[in-house]
């Protein structure tokens, strides 16, 4: 139940998630895909499946999973350049490429993959706080259906088992004295302790970023902020097991 004098500015309780919306199958083109909306935030994330691993990787029997996460100009307020007019990548950008990346392999066997790689494109459509927990949430969706499409164009046979969890992830915090799930924009900008947390569908974790942006926090806190993040990541990964359920684009 949400703490007493403390009102979020949707309305939601301290526990709820934003309204979260998956739609498979957005794109044409690509192999697997998924428009994720976590409230204002709508990430679209598109996985390719490509015949060939890395060079350093090339003759070990194993696959390869990366990602490349990007935020279009006008995803926020106010109009940014895009990162390849100024020429250079920025570090959150690879920072948060680089997580999506290493969260997404965490739910793959490689051997069972094959030697092929799947690159999953997280392009932030409208951004209101969580972009990277919903980039993650969706790429998991667009990379399910990658491997499938792989199985079904003889690419990974289909006695293999290359998923072997989901993946989801969703951002927590201290917002005012209060312990809160899936942070919008304007409560990620006041929260005095902020944190990604990145789970399987069994509920392990698989990564954990938490800051004290104010005063430190103690293990009481932490232990709370996790147990949100991890019922939070389990009614996403039902969300997840849904839409891959459902048919494409449904």
């Amino acid at each position: 139940m949400a703490a007493a004098g403390i009102m979020r500015k949707d309305g939601r309780q301290l526990e709820q998630l934003r309204e979260v919306t998956i739609e498979r199958g957005w794109s044409q083109q690509a192999e697997g895909s998924a428009l994720i909306s976590f409230g204002g935030t709508r990430v679209l994330c598109t996985a390719s499946v490509m015949p060939t691993v890395p060079r350093w990787m090339a003759g070990k029997g194993k696959g390869w999973v990366t990602a490349e996460y990007a935020m279009l100009p006008r995803s926020t307020n106010e109009r940014m350049d895009r990162e390849s007019v100024r020429g250079k990548v920025g570090g959150r950008t690879h920072e948060i490429s680089r997580l999506i990346g290493r969260s997404l392999r965490a739910g793959v066997d490689m051997k069972a993959l094959g030697e092929l790689s799947i690159a999953v494109d997280c392009d932030v459509l409208q951004a209101d706080g969580g972009t990277r927990t919903a980039a993650i949430t969706g790429a998991y969706v667009a990379l399910a259906d990658a491997i499938s499409w792989a199985q079904a164009a003889g690419r990974v046979p289909r006695s293999a088992t290359p998923l072997v969890d989901s993946v989801a992830a969703v951002s927590v915090g201290i917002v005012d004295g209060a312990p809160m799930l899936d942070l919008a924009y304007t409560e990620d900008v006041r929260a005095g302790t902020d944190m990604n947390v990145v789970a399987t569908g069994r509920g392990l974790l698989i990564e954990v970023q938490g800051t004290a942006e104010g005063a430190p926090f103690d293990r009481a806190e932490l232990d709370r902020l996790l147990d949100l993040a991890l019922a939070g990541t389990a009614r996403l990964t039902e969300l997840q097991r849904a839409a891959l359920a459902a048919g494409a684009g449904a």
